[in-house]
């Protein structure tokens, strides 16, 4: 348990550095990822984007995790 945290958070902090560069290369614009813009209200729902976060994350945590 203990490497898992440590493993998820490495990751976070990796992400959290790296995400000015994933928003230039289009990673927050994908198709899919919902933007619904108005005069005083702005709703941004990025699903497409989650969901290769997601995949990653869960190749990246599988590769430590197997023995």
């Amino acid at each position: 348990m203990q490497k898992l945290l440590i493993t998820i958070g490495v990751v976070l902090i990796v992400l959290g550095v790296l995400w000015p560069l994933l928003q230039k290369s289009g990673l927050g614009r994908l198709p899919g990822d919902i933007a619904v813009e108005k005069e005083n209200f702005k709703f941004y729902f990025p699903i497409t984007t989650s969901i290769i976060v997601s995949i990653v994350l869960s190749l990246i945590l599988w590769f430590f995790m197997r023995k």
